[in-house]
């Protein structure tokens, strides 16, 4: 699958499990072929969970399975899409990436080498659609929140957390702020993570999910948890696929009824300033992202003028669509906030904020 959700018919995996059905090596091979062998049985069904972190996961799953399996077999495609069940999920807890320090900590404590022990946070949250036609276990019983829909829960951990998270880490990686609690400590970030969230992006989203500024509340003392060393950088990955879900959404909306953009504008423009691959003291910052050549070629060719980058990288369709490169409001707010992060940094900028 692609990154825009396409199904890659051309995959070696793919092509290899066409010729030779009975011995599938891909996951999907391996679902379709499991389904098949349940139909030519007369056996009902499973549900097919999704357990990634990707948004609408079920709904991606399903068009991969039945899309493999309409080229192999029409009917078979036509029973998946009928019969079978894709429920969607949302999970939410942070996940830093392993360090050495981490490994040499479990064979410390537990006695034994782990190449790759995972290191996560206290907090946990799985919400399930309940969408098992042939029954479930009770997921119910060990905290699995239920729901007949899970988007509005997505809405609200890629608004909330993930958008608040992405724009610490292009404010902060500049700065020198290497994980994301040590940029909690300084005040004039915490308040802006605050105040993004309470702001602009609470009134974006969609009614039923509960206490959302008591949501906020938890998500400022699980990026302020010292012990969690979430590095900005790990954040700031692949930036040029994650803003629009992130951030750009947030922001049509509030264009769309006449909000105020300014604390989710500075993100997007932190992160124009993040991949001209220059942090504030002039070093080398490694854009891990998979247009970051061409980012990189923007930059160069804009040179420090805040005008020229920020239309350059509008200029990026893939990531900003047709409509916000004319909008004025989001254009003129891009730049101001680009220029004063080249000429004061990321905390002065923050400090100057309107109403601040």
């Amino acid at each position: 699958m692609t990154a825009t959700g396409r199904f890659r018919n051309d995959h070696p995996d793919i092509l290899f499990d066409l010729a030779h059905p009975d011995a599938p090596v891909s996951a999907p091979g391996l679902i379709v072929r499991a389904l098949e062998l349940r139909r030519e049985a007369g056996v009902r069904p499973f549900s097919v969970l999704s357990c990634d972190n990707l948004p609408a996961n079920g709904t991606l799953t399903r068009g991969v399975i039945v899309e493999l399996a309409a080229l192999r077999d029409r009917n078979l495609a036509d029973f998946i899409a009928g019969e079978v069940s894709f429920p969607s999920t949302m999970v939410d807890r942070i996940v830093p990436s392993t360090t050495q320090e981490d490994r040499a900590f479990v064979s410390r404590t537990c006695g034994f080498d782990d190449s790759w022990p995972v290191v996560t946070e206290p907090f946990t949250q799985w919400v399930v659609e309940d969408d098992f036609p042939a029954g479930r276990p009770a997921f119910e019983r060990v905290g699995v929140e239920l729901v007949p829909d899970v988007r509005a829960f997505e809405f609200m951990k890629l608004r909330m957390l993930n958008g608040s998270h992405s724009s610490l880490a292009y404010l902060a990686n500049p700065a020198g702020f290497e994980v994301v609690s040590e940029a909690m400590r300084e005040p004039a970030l915490a308040r802006f993570v605050h105040d993004f969230m309470t702001d602009e992006v609470i009134a974006t989203l969609p009614d039923g999910l509960g206490d959302l500024p008591a949501y906020r509340d938890a998500l400022l003392d699980r990026f302020s948890n010292p012990a969690l060393k979430h590095q900005t950088a790990q954040i700031a990955m692949d930036g040029s696929q994650k803003l629009p879900q992130r951030l750009l959404g947030t922001i049509r909306d509030r264009l769309g009824t006449g909000g105020a953009i300014d604390l989710t504008a500075l993100g997007v423009a932190a992160w124009m300033r993040y991949v001209t691959g220059r942090d504030e003291r002039g070093q080398r910052i490694e854009v891990d992202d998979p247009m970051a050549g061409r980012l990189r070629a923007i930059a160069m060719s804009a040179g420090n003028d805040p005008g020229r980058l920020v239309e350059g990288y509008l200029g990026v369709g893939e990531v900003f669509g047709e409509d916000l490169p004319g909008n004025d409001l989001f254009r003129d707010t891009l730049i101001r906030h680009l220029s004063s992060l080249l000429q004061f940094g990321t905390v002065e900028t923050v400090k100057r904020l309107p109403g601040w």
